[in-house]
């Protein structure tokens, strides 16, 4: 259903049962997937490429250019999966000659007011806090969940199942599994009712405990916990994870809160 009063460019692609409320703008490029909701006063520019069962609500503005001066305007895409909802006043940027692309996956929620700057690489069933500002480059793995106010600095990656206290601000790398907080940010615990809602057994959240034990609590510095980690530990994807995502740290992950 597309409301007399939107302004759909012609060119759009879009969907089976799609709904257009009025005042919605959509631009040319743009691409919207069957069953999704676009609510009154949404905006859709080019680029955008939106996925399945989505929901846009009020305010919303997917795939505005980059807020970057690099920006030459090259032709480039803001890539929302299925099953997402974008809040009221929520704006995802779309990339830069950089990667080309801002990733949102499926079944995310980004809350009000947040902001998704331009490539940055959210994956699947992320939930973005109201207010949550993500700048350019940020890498969001399965699962994370970022609280409310939440600043998170460019290149950034926050890890799978990670969860970040609200009012949090961000300059280095979450590793996978655990909770952050404190200012300065720092590692608090595991986030051991996350993982046991996402069906991670009591062996598993436990061998991941005495991972970051080591890591956190030991005295070991980061490369002498890798080490003792990958001796000690059987393998598994749970240690592959961790251990993968502190060696390929560019920024370096945050401390522990007994330093």
């Amino acid at each position: 259903m597309k409301h007399t009063l939107s302004c759909i460019h012609p060119d759009a692609i879009i969907g089976e049962n799609v709904t257009i409320s009025p005042f919605v703008t959509i631009d040319k490029n743009v691409v919207i997937g069957d069953n999704t909701y676009i609510y009154p006063n949404a905006i859709i520019l080019e680029g955008a490429r939106i996925g399945k069962n989505c929901r846009i609500f009020p305010g919303a503005v997917v795939s505005g250019i980059p807020q970057d001066l690099k920006f030459q305007g090259e032709q480039t895409t803001c890539e929302i999966g299925d099953n997402t909802s974008i809040r009221e006043c929520a704006t995802v940027n779309r990339g830069t000659a950089s990667k080309g692309k801002t990733i949102v996956g499926s079944d995310c929620l980004l809350m009000a007011y947040s902001h998704t700057a331009h490539d940055c690489v959210i994956k699947d069933h992320v939930i973005i806090g109201n207010a949550t500002q993500l700048a350019g480059e940020v890498e969001a793995d399965d699962y994370a969940i970022l609280s409310g106010g939440t600043l998170v600095h460019q290149f950034t990656r926050i890890g799978k199942h990670a969860m970040i206290q609200g009012g949090s601000r961000l300059g280095k790398d979450i590793p996978p599994y655990i909770i952050a907080g404190r200012e300065p940010i720092t590692y608090s615990g595991v986030n051991i009712i996350g993982l046991r809602r996402r069906g991670f057994t009591n062996e598993q959240v436990a061998s991941i405990q005495e991972m970051y034990r080591i890591l956190y609590q030991s005295g070991l510095n980061n490369s002498a916990a890798v080490k003792n980690i990958d001796a000690n530990f059987p393998d598994g994807e749970e240690k592959r994870e961790i251990l993968s995502f502190i060696i390929n740290s560019q920024r370096g992950i945050i401390r522990g809160y007994l330093e």
